[in-house]
């Protein structure tokens, strides 16, 4: 897969709930594709996410695809935006607003995974219950119908 499922715009509408302006610029095509790759690819399979990219499926893609897209995409991107990278290194965010302690950082984080691994449990739900109308999904290639982090316990099927 070359071509990303949502746009920058579309991951901060979707995934950016806090109230905070990001702009658009802070995601790159890269990450939304590394997301796509590592998280939704496994569940979907490429096949399926080729034709939703060539604008088939419009269900799938807007309530299923694009919110597990968007979330892990955040999940990916969020430890970056969290300091500021130059050809001075990396430094932390300051002005009139302090940053975020570790315990903060890390039960966001957590907050993060969960709503992400959510609505890609939620995907790979609606397209088990829809697999006869998708022919491209196949199940058993369904990363989540082999292995599962539920509560901090792997679970193997």
């Amino acid at each position: 897969m070359t071509k990303s499922i949502i746009t920058p715009a579309e991951v901060i509408a979707t995934a950016f709930s806090d109230g905070e302006y990001v702009a658009p610029e802070a995601i790159a095509e890269a990450d939304i594709v590394a997301a796509t790759e590592r998280w939704v690819v496994p569940v979907v399979g490429s096949a399926l996410l080729d034709k939703v990219a060539e604008g088939e499926y419009a269900e799938l893609k807007s309530d299923y695809i694009a919110p597990a897209v968007a979330l892990h995409t955040r999940l990916l991107v969020q430890p970056r935006l969290n300091a500021a990278t130059s050809q001075l290194g990396l430094t932390a965010a300051t002005g009139n607003r302090k940053a975020a302690d570790k315990a903060l950082r890390y039960e966001l984080l957590r907050s993060l995974r969960s709503r992400a691994h959510s609505a890609l449990r939620r995907l790979s739900n609606y397209l088990d219950a829809n697999a006869q109308a998708i022919p491209e999904y196949t199940p058993s290639k369904n990363i989540l119908k082999h292995c599962s982090c539920e509560g901090g316990i792997v679970i193997t099927y």
